[in-house]
C-alpha cells in the first residue's frame, strides 16, 4: 500500500520516487517486520500463556526438554503476520511472484495453525494425521507449482539450472516442472518443522537462507546482473527481495522471544511456512539447488530421519541415538546451545557457498 502512495506522490514531487528503489523498500520491509515482531510479540506471549497454549513435550525425548512443558507455542503466528504486513505495505503485489510465494506462505500458515490448534487448544495430541496433513500441503504445493508454470514468460523461467557450470541448464517439461516446484516446496516446508526442535535452530537458519534468496531475487531480476553473473533472469522477481527482507526482519524478531531459553515456540504454523517460502522462493529464482546447499542443516536433520526409520524397519537399530539429528547430538552430551550455535555456524559456511555460485561458473 505505501509503495503505491509514494508512486503516487512521486508524481507531485521527485524526492518520493527513491521508494522506487528495490533496495531502499526492502530494507525498510525488514525494519517494519522486525519492529512489528518486537511490539506484539510480548503481547502475543502473555495472550498464549493466559490460554495455556503451551508446548507438550514428548516423555521419551532428551530429559533435558521436560523443563520446557507448557513453553508457550503458535508464535510462528508472529512470524506470519509480520510478514505479511511488511509485504503489503512495501511490496508491489500486482507482481505475480509476490502473490503466489505470500499466498503460499499463508497456506502453509493455516496448515500448521490448524494442526497445532487441534493440538493444543482442543486437546487431540496427534493433531492432523500423517496423512490429511500431507494432502493439505500436497494442495496448496501443487496450486503453486502450477501457478508457477502458467504465469511463466518462457523457457529461461521453467530450466534447471546447475550451480557452479554455466552451461549445464536442463529444459523441463511441464510434468517435470511441476514435480520439482512441488517437492521443493513440500520438501522444504517439512524440512524446516523437523529442524525446529531446539530454541531457535530454525530461525536463524531460515533467516540466513532468507536473505541470500533475497540477494539471487535482487540479481536475476536485474537483465545486467543476471548477463554478468550468467544466471537465468527472471523479469519482475526482484520484487521478492521486499519478501525475503521480511522473513529476515521477522524472523530476527522472533528469535529474540525464541532464543535459549525460549519464551515462545513457533510450532508448526509458523515452521512449516517458513519452509514452504523458502521453497517457492528458490523456486522463483530458479536455485532449487543452491537451496539444497545453503539448507544444508534442513536437509541433514530430514535425512537423518529417512536413515533412522529406513534403518530400525530394516535392521531393527538405529543409527543415531535418536533423530532428528540434533537430539542425538544432545544424547551424547552437548548442551543445547552448544548444538544451536554450532548448527548456526555450518549454516554460515553453506550459505556463503551457496553465495559463491553466483561468481563460480
Amino acid at each position: 500500500m505505501l509503495y503505491w502512495l509514494t508512486e503516487l506522490l512521486a508524481t507531485l514531487h521527485p524526492g518520493f520516487r527513491v521508494f522506487g528503489y528495490l533496495t531502499l523498500r526492502a530494507i525498510l520491509a525488514a525494519l517494519t517486520a522486525l519492529l512489528v515482531s518486537l511490539l506484539v510479540g510480548p503481547t502475543m506471549i502473555r495472550w498464549l500463556t493466559a490460554g495455556q497454549i503451551g508446548q507438550n513435550v514428548r516423555s521419551f525425548g532428551p530429559q533435558s526438554h521436560l523443563k520446557k512443558q507448557g513453553t508457550p507455542t503458535m508464535g510462528g503466528a508472529l512470524i506470519l503476520v509480520a510478514m505479511t504486513l511488511g509485504t503489503v505495505l512495501w511490496a508491489d503485489l500486482s507482481n505475480r511472484h509476490v502473490r503466489i510465494v505470500l499466498l503460499v506462505t499463508l497456506g502453509f500458515g493455516l496448515i500448521g495453525f490448524y494442526d497445532d490448534y487441534l493440538k493444543l487448544v482442543v486437546g487431540n495430541s496427534k493433531g492432523l494425521s500423517a496423512r490429511a496433513k500431507y494432502l493439505l500441503q500436497s494442495l496448496v504445493g501443487l496450486t503453486a507449482a502450477l501457478a508457477f508454470w502458467h504465469s511463466a514468460g518462457g523457457p529461461s523461467e521453467t530450466a534447471l539450472y546447475v550451480p557452479f557450470f554455466k552451461n549445464v541448464v536442463v529444459p523441463l517439461g511441464v510434468f517435470s516442472y511441476v514435480a520439482l516446484a512441488y517437492l521443493v516446496i513440500v520438501g522444504a516446508s517439512n524440512a524446516v518443522n523437523l529442524t525446529d526442535g531446539l530454541d531457535g535452530l530454525a530461525i536463524m537458519p531460515a533467516v540466513m537462507v532468507a536473505g541470500a534468496l533475497g540477494v539471487f531475487a535482487y540479481a536475476s531480476g536485474n537483465v545486467n546482473f543476471a548477463t554478468y553473473l550468467l544466471i537465468p533472469h527472471v523479469p519482475g522477481v526482484g520484487e521478492l527481495l521486499i519478501f525475503c527482507g521480511t522473513l529476515f526482519g521477522a524472523g530476527l524478531g522472533f528469535l529474540w522471544f525464541n532464543t535459549y531459553p525460549a519464551q515462545v515456540f513457533m510450532g508448526d504454523v509458523g515452521a512449516l511456512a517458513l519452509g514452504a517460502a523458502l521453497g517457492a522462493v528458490a523456486v522463483s529464482v530458479r536455485q532449487e539447488l543452491v537451496l539444497f546447499i545453503m539448507g544444508g542443516v534442513f536437509v541433514l536433520e530430514t535425512v537423518s530421519v529417512m536413515l533412522q526409520v529406513a534403518s530400525f524397519k530394516l535392521t531393527g537399530k538405529r543409527i543415531f541415538r535418536m533423530a532428528p539429528i540434533h537430539h542425538h547430538f544432545e544424547l551424547k552430551g552437548w548442551p543445547e546451545p552448544k548444538v544451536i550455535v554450532r548448527f548456526w555456524i555450518i549454516t554460515v559456511v553453506l550459505v556463503l557457498a551457496g553465495l559463491a555460485t553466483l561468481k563460480i561458473r
